[in-house]
């Protein structure tokens, strides 16, 4: 019978295979410890990475907000000076505005007071408004000429019709004559009390009767200024409504009060103030004077195909 040889087992390799076992296992726990502080240091750093981020955009921040504060100190002597400049525009525009309605109550309180034109001035202003009676009426207490507005303009229009023209450039020639070439003019739209409703007319700029009545007046005198007037001899302006002529009741009276103005002063001495027009927003007391721009082209409108104004609008 064969036997088989078993070697004794050794108490020393029971041992060292418990110290192999333990190695394995001491091991795997060192690894899962070290991959876990890993993890936590990877979140560490994106965090302080991130605050560095956010502490660099509050610092870039407010060194923005530092230099507009800057730039407002520094503008701040800019402002008050572009204020003090606006001022002074105010008071001179006041200044203007009140010269400009002296004059024209001086000249339309002149009747009474003798002959305010030459004789040969006047005879040939008579002949003028004798030639153009349905355009064209001559005061000659006064020294104004009347452009009547239902025939100088289209209705709800600042346009000089082709006739009208015509008429404007024969007054040019009589106002650069040596008789009359002397004299300041000044050209002033009026309205009646009718109010502005057309669309088509305010659409154009004319929002109410003061815009009406002073593009009405700087269309007259671009056109004498096209026939050679000179520029710096003319005021033009608006009155509105302001002063009627006529009673603003009967129709008769609307149509009078529908007129563009030019009074030939009888003085050979500038006023020295600038033709420009106060701010939009500023007041306007009743019967005061609204000096007009002169613009290269004006914004022009016609009544529309179906509207029918009955006034002159």
């Amino acid at each position: 019978m064969t036997r088989t040889f078993r070697p004794p087992f050794h108490p020393v390799f029971r041992y060292a295979g418990l110290a192999i076992l333990g190695i394995a296992v001491t091991g795997c726990v060192s690894s899962e410890k070290y991959a876990a502080k890993s993890l936590a240091h990877d979140a560490l750093v994106e965090q302080l990475s991130e605050a560095q981020r956010d502490a660099s955009t509050a610092r870039a921040e407010a060194k923005a907000y530092q230099d507009q504060l800057a730039m407002l100190g520094s503008n701040q002597g800019s402002k008050e000076a572009m204020l003090l400049n606006l001022q002074q525009q105010n008071s001179e525009l006041q200044r203007q505005l009140d010269e400009t309605n002296r004059q024209l109550e001086l000249a339309a309180n002149r009747a009474g007071t003798g002959q305010v034109l030459p004789a040969a001035l006047t005879n040939v202003l008579e002949q003028f408004a004798s030639q153009y009676p349905e355009l064209v009426d001559f005061d000659s207490a006064k020294g104004i000429v009347k452009f009547k507005s239902d025939v100088t303009f289209a209705s709800g229009s600042a346009e000089v019709t082709p006739n009208a023209k015509q008429a404007v450039t024969r007054f040019a020639q009589i106002l650069n004559s040596p008789e009359a070439r002397g004299y300041e003019l000044m050209v002033v739209g009026h309205t009646d009390n009718t109010r502005v409703v057309s669309a088509s007319t305010i659409k154009a700029g004319h929002l109410d009767n003061w815009y009406l009545s002073a593009h009405r007046a700087i269309a007259v005198g671009t056109e004498m200024q096209r026939d050679g007037v000179g520029a710096e001899r003319m005021t033009m302006a608006g009155c509105g409504e302001q002063r009627p002529v006529a009673s603003n009741a009967t129709t008769q009276g609307k149509q009078q009060n529908r007129r563009v103005e030019v009074l030939i002063l009888p003085n050979t001495i500038r006023s020295g103030f600038a033709r420009t027009s106060p701010p939009t927003n500023a007041a306007r007391p009743a019967g005061s004077v609204v000096p007009a721009r002169r613009p290269a082209e004006l914004n022009k409108d016609t009544a529309g195909a179906d509207q029918k104004p009955t006034f002159n609008k």
